[in-house]
């Protein structure tokens, strides 16, 4: 057991954290392709082709710089845009983007997550802490979690140390009582520890750490991270 002081509450990063991030955004565009295909083609044979999804993704940040921070708003204007230029109904955005998200909750855990989510909610308190827009009530963790300060619901992201202020607040900790989980080196570790927080780097996939600072944990999963706190799976 790894003797890391006076930790009173844990806050967790999701995507690439607790589940892969990349196969449910693939899913989630494709079933978004799927619903354009056929309650608005034009704009799907516009958005079939990579350099214009680029375009408008940049042109959308350009246009609305307010809510860089906000992947669900980004999304709906890009969707809206394109919609826009391909002659289609924009009232259909919404609609569009519900679809996209919906399929954005459908996440497949590491098979290491639930069980270590479990022992973790035991001992205490967790605060979700993402920049993306997965909601842990929809992808089915809810009860493992005592809240959840997202960059869409807060309006700033992570590495800003106020994101993290925020989470131990919402727990009533200062920030040292904290332990923050995540597998990214610079928004999660980096951003954690400017903010005065304990950290855990959750390093699946053998990454070499290249930071002056220096994490207080570094596990390969979740189950490790359990272990280093002396928690029973």
């Amino acid at each position: 057991m790894l003797h890391v002081p006076k930790i009173k509450a844990i806050t967790l990063d999701l995507d690439d954290t607790l589940w892969p991030v990349e196969p449910t955004i693939v899913r989630a565009e494709q079933a978004l392709a799927d619903w354009l295909a056929q309650h608005a083609s034009a704009t799907a044979r516009l958005l079939s082709d990579s350099p214009v999804r680029s375009q408008l993704r940049k042109a959308v940040l350009q246009a609305h710089p307010e809510v860089a921070h906000d992947f669900s708003a980004l999304r709906l204007a890009y969707l809206g845009r394109a919609m826009a230029l391909a002659g289609d109904d924009i009232a259909l955005a919404p609609a569009a983007f519900e679809v996209f998200f919906a399929e954005r909750q459908n996440v497949t855990l590491f098979p290491d997550s639930l069980s270590a989510l479990a022992a973790l909610a035991a001992r205490y308190p967790n605060v979700a802490v993402s920049n993306g827009n997965a909601n842990v009530h929809r992808v089915g963790l809810g009860a493992y979690f005592v809240g959840s300060v997202s960059a869409q619901s807060f309006g700033v992201a992570k590495p800003h140390i106020d994101i993290f202020h925020a989470a131990a607040r919402s727990v009533q900790c200062d920030p040292d009582e904290v332990l923050h989980v995540g597998d990214d080196a610079h928004l999660d570790v980096v951003g954690a520890l400017n903010a005065g927080m304990q950290t855990a780097w959750i390093n699946r996939d053998a990454k070499v750490w290249s930071h002056p600072q220096t994490p207080h944990i570094t596990a390969s999963d979740m189950a490790a991270l359990c272990a280093a706190l002396g928690l029973d799976l």
